[in-house]
């Protein structure tokens, strides 16, 4: 049965909340089908603002191979700002979608993409706002199946009450196999409900339910086991991976924003996966293998991306962008093609050893020069060989001396506090380094306003890396630590003014490791900072660290953990982690060694990258059934014969 929309009650009360223009819809390349042509829907949601959720490339690419199918549609939702929530609450409006302004209730699956865990209130809040109970055991048949993926369901535990689904990896093919699950379900009568539908996902071994697993703890709060308690269920599931992608150039039809958002350009994914072997990399660790896009997809993708959206920004992304085996070509290729006309082209990941100056200018032909930023992680070259960046202080400041020398002014550096076996001295080692790379600025360009902005991040440990196992530094070390070290940038006169510093507090990185590696004791914390009014976590004039500290001790006061045991305590091998029965491919004595190699006494063990070495048996390729996919093809990016 058609389901209304409920724009007629909402638009009289949108001129009464600040930017209206986010709850509207109606994007340039927006979808709307006739709800009763298809026998599956699905609500999307990136649980964040309008601004930071419509750019997300994940919830576009879903989006697109979802309403492509004939028997499918996919609408889109975010995190409305609380202003728009009162007004809801008050006049009894639900979680509505963007393009038909339909209640999410009336959907069958509700989607999540989640890349961070400070997004789980906001989640929450959504499910709540939607009329959908919050708690997944006292759902019917009524309400739509709660299904998350992104990176933080690489570790759904946390949340596992109010989800009835995850899946893991990449999620094209997946969420086509789920639709077709519940269309199957749907033919039949919806024989056996709610559940059979679930156990059906369950059984296919790629979709994770967590009420058909049950965990056991030990008496001193550590996991004992997490087993399946339906005939059938897997023990493990696992991740999926694209092996194809020049089969899905998706987006083809990208949203255009009605409102700003972050990012206003058309982003192709050139590559995924990353084995570089970052040991704090969650991303490169469970998006292994690389798997390049051809050369020729690339081309087509930008150029059909501009004809359809107006975008005058191409982003080319990956986890490493100047890693693709054919980079030079592609960027000559699409200098070549639009010389001359207003598209500007951005590689937002650059590695300090991977960048170099012509293709640097490639990427500023048409006289736009995006800022170059560098991540070299660690302070010291101890630090980064203990993270397996393999770059060294050489490395960098060549690089910087050659885009000071090329006409850039302004360089940033993106560094970690807190990693594992770190000191004050690694910590200090920034500031010597960022004085280092202004002395070249100033050395090699013969000019004073050059300027160097260092940002700092603090590390938290993530599940499926090598570091899953370390302790999390507090937040009074942390704190004290960035003191040091702003201290010694400001203290020298002659570089002071010439160096940004920009960092954080300890205090969001010690909510996030809580999050990240959390099990599902941790789900009442985020159920009450939740009924606490936390939301928009991840923004940091929103977030009350008082809030959640107040919510763990109390959650938490019955229990023999607490938010340290969860967060700055290291763990050992034989410790049951939460998410070990989910496979994200990689084999855990391989992470356990790797590190065991970081904290080698006489120096940390480098471990290559194997695209171009043999292969280090991280467990991916054959578990998977997956491979490499890297060039060179040969092949060349023709320039077009009219702009």
């Amino acid at each position: 049965m058609t389901v209304e929309s409920l724009f007629p009650r909402l638009e009289s009360l949108l001129p009464t909340v600040q930017k209206p223009i986010q709850y509207v819809g109606g994007e340039l390349n927006s979808v709307s089908k006739d709800w009763d042509s298809v026998s599956v829907r699905w609500a999307l949601m990136y649980p964040d603002a309008y601004e930071v959720g419509l750019p997300n490339q994940g919830v576009q690419i879903l989006y697109e191979v979802l309403n492509e199918r004939e028997h499918t549609l996919a609408e889109r939702t975010y995190a409305v700002w609380p202003d728009m929530e009162a007004v809801m609450r008050e006049h009894k409006i639900p979680q509505f979608t963007l393009d038909s302004h339909r209640p999410v209730r009336a959907f069958d699956v509700f989607g999540m993409s989640l890349s961070t865990e400070l997004g789980y209130t906001n989640m929450l809040n959504a499910i709540d706002l939607a009329g959908i109970p919050l708690y997944a055991v006292d759902r019917t048949d009524e309400d739509p199946i709660v299904l998350v993926g992104g990176h933080s369901a690489f570790n759904p535990e946390p949340i596992a009450d109010f989800i009835d689904a995850a899946v893991l990896g990449d999620g094209e093919e997946i969420v086509l196999a789920v639709s077709e699950v519940i269309r199957e379900w749907k033919e039949e009568g919806e024989p056996g409900g709610r559940d059979e539908v679930l156990l059906r996902l369950a059984k296919s071994g790629g979709v994770y339910i967590p009420k058909f697993f049950t965990v056991d703890y030990l008496e001193d709060g550590r996991i004992k086991r997490v087993a399946p308690n339906k005939p059938g269920v897997p023990w493990r599931t696992a991740k999926h991976t694209v092996m194809d992608l020049d089969a899905w150039p998706y987006p083809k039809k990208p949203l255009v924003p009605l409102a700003e958002t972050v990012h206003e350009r058309y982003s192709v994914e050139i590559f995924r996966g990353c084995t570089r072997g970052c040991r704090f990399c969650q991303a490169g660790m469970i998006t292994r293998p690389v798997r390049e896009r051809s050369i020729t997809t690339i081309g087509d993708m930008v150029e059909n991306g501009l004809k359809q959206s107006g975008f005058e920004e191409v982003g080319l992304l990956s986890l490493s962008s100047a890693d693709h085996s054919e980079i030079a070509e592609v960027a000559k290729g699409l200098g070549d093609r639009y010389e001359g006309s207003n598209v500007s082209l951005s590689l937002p990941s650059t590695r300090v050893d991977a960048f170099n100056i012509t293709l640097a200018n490639e990427f500023s032909r048409n006289g736009r020069r995006s800022g170059l930023t560098f991540a070299p992680e660690g302070g010291s070259d101890r630090m980064r060989k203990v993270i397996n960046k393999m770059v060294s202080e050489e490395d960098l400041i060549r690089t910087v001396a050659a885009a000071y020398s090329h006409g850039w002014r302004q360089v940033k550096l993106y560094f970690m506090c807190g990693l594992p076996t770190e000191t004050d001295e690694d910590v200090l080692a920034i500031a010597d380094l960022a004085k280092r790379v202004i002395a070249t600025g100033r050395e090699v360009t013969g000019r004073n306003d050059i300027r160097c902005t260092v940002s700092i991040g603090g590390f938290v440990p993530k599940p499926h890396t090598p570091f899953q196992w370390a302790s999390q530094l507090g937040v009074e070390e942390t704190d004290a630590r960035l003191a040091k070290l702003n201290s010694a940038i400001r203290s020298d006169k002659k570089y002071a003014k010439a160096i940004g510093f920009r960092y954080h507090d300890g205090k969001p990185g010690i909510i996030e490791g809580l999050l990240s590696r959390g099990d599902r004791r941790v789900g009442r914390i985020i159920e009450r900072v939740w009924r606490d009014g936390g939301r928009f976590d991840g923004w940091s004039e929103h977030f009350s660290y008082e809030r959640w500290i107040a919510a763990a001790d109390t959650a938490l006061a019955d229990e023999p953990v607490d938010l340290a045991w969860y967060t700055t305590r290291e763990r050992e091998y034989a410790e049951v982690l939460p998410w070990d029965h989910l496979d994200s491919g990689l084999d855990r004595e391989w992470l356990w060694e790797d590190w065991q190699d970081a904290l080698e006494e006489d120096g940390a063990i480098e471990v290559e990258d194997c695209r171009w070495t043999p292969c280090f048996d991280c467990g991916v390729c054959p578990q998977m059934g997956t491979e490499i996919q890297i060039g060179p093809t040969g092949k060349k990016l023709l320039p077009l014969s009219v702009v």
